[in-house]
């Protein structure tokens, strides 16, 4: 008995993965010269670098948990096997695939490349605009426990067994003092109060108020000042026709971030606190204000989308510079979703 599969007979003609794939494809075409630059010459032959980046984005579509559940599910998925580019009969790479190109594929510096050819396409298809924007900020968990947060001046000497107890009871412990023997990039702090504080790391996105697309990402040390300078930042990389707009909560309406915005050329339409606000109320009432402080909320579904779907409400990797990689992939592929269901085809119902 013989059985002739094709994985294109497979997989329905109206499957929102085939639109996605062809979308994809033509990203990773365009990204031919940056692929050559980091594409393996010695050694074993490499996996190319364009069916480790579609697995990526099967990862964070269908929240799979670790790289390993991954291949596993590559190897024997059709639907998967057929997105990244794999035939019935080729033998799946193994996970430490993605361990061993985490520096040189899966870093900040190629994943903005592809952020950015998502966010090319989506300005060529008119769902960017250039004027009106939001940002907002969030707390990214790092993968460190509280017991790996630990005096500077200590000599990390183990304790016995693998998990001794530990009393925290009494000790003053700051981000001055102490550091985290696990993840150093990881800082312990607390949104508000009454939170308890956890080691972490700050995410900020910049979002287009048009479609709610993300435009920019950065991701910074968790501190009191880092949204709002963070924000600055990105706006500074916007390229501006006209005088721009920024939507942001109470966090955001202080001095320092309201002039930060004027000399960019920007208008700030902070949600205004209810003493000492920064805010003139010559902006406040404007109709464009109200209008701002409205659609900003919208920004949450990122945040949200990205850590419920997109795994990074914890994540698993070590260090700012492998988070950054993995945040610009999320929210790319947040950005595909989103063009998706704007346009009609994607549904995620039957992905």
């Amino acid at each position: 008995m013989f059985s002739y599969i094709s994985l294109e007979e497979r997989v329905p003609a109206k499957h929102p993965l085939r639109k996605l794939r062809s979308l994809v494809d033509t990203l990773l075409a365009s990204m031919s010269a940056e692929f050559e630059a980091v594409y393996a010459r010695r050694g074993r032959p490499s996996v190319p670098p364009e069916m480790l980046l579609k697995a990526l984005l099967l990862q964070i579509l269908f929240s799979i948990r670790s790289e390993r559940l991954l291949v596993e599910a590559i190897d024997y998925n059709l639907l998967y096997r057929w997105f990244v580019g794999l035939n019935i009969e080729n033998k799946v790479w193994d996970h430490s695939t993605f361990s061993a190109n985490r520096e040189r594929l899966f870093n900040e510096e190629l994943a903005r490349v592809f952020f950015e050819r998502v966010k090319c396409t989506a300005q060529w298809a008119k769902l960017i605009g250039d004027e009106h924007f939001s940002v907002d900020g969030t707390l990214i968990e790092a993968w460190a426990s509280h017991k790996s947060f630990k005096r500077k001046d200590d000599d990390h000497t183990p304790t016995a067994g693998r998990n001794a107890e530990v009393d925290f009871k009494g000790e003053t412990r700051s981000n001055d003092t102490h550091a985290s023997t696990t993840d150093p990039d990881a800082r312990l702090f607390k949104k508000a109060q009454g939170d308890k504080s956890r080691l972490c790391h700050m995410g900020h996105i910049l979002m287009d108020n048009r479609h709610g697309l993300v435009v920019d990402v950065e991701i910074t040390h968790a501190s009191g000042t880092a949204e709002r300078e963070a924000a600055l930042k990105m706006l500074a990389r916007q390229k501006r026709k006209a005088r721009l707009t920024v939507g942001a909560d109470k966090g955001y309406d202080c001095r320092a971030f309201v002039q930060g915005c004027r000399q960019l050329g920007i208008t700030a339409h902070v949600a205004a606190k209810a003493k000492h606000s920064a805010i003139d109320g010559r902006t406040q009432r404007h109709e464009g204000y109200q209008v701002s402080l409205k659609v900003r909320k919208r920004i949450e579904e990122a945040f949200g989308w990205i850590k419920t779907v997109g795994g990074l409400a914890k994540t698993k990797l070590i260090g700012q510079a492998k988070l950054a990689g993995q945040a610009l992939m999320g929210f790319a592929a947040y950005n595909l979703v989103r063009m998706g269901s704007i346009g009609g085809w994607w549904d995620a119902h039957h992905a």
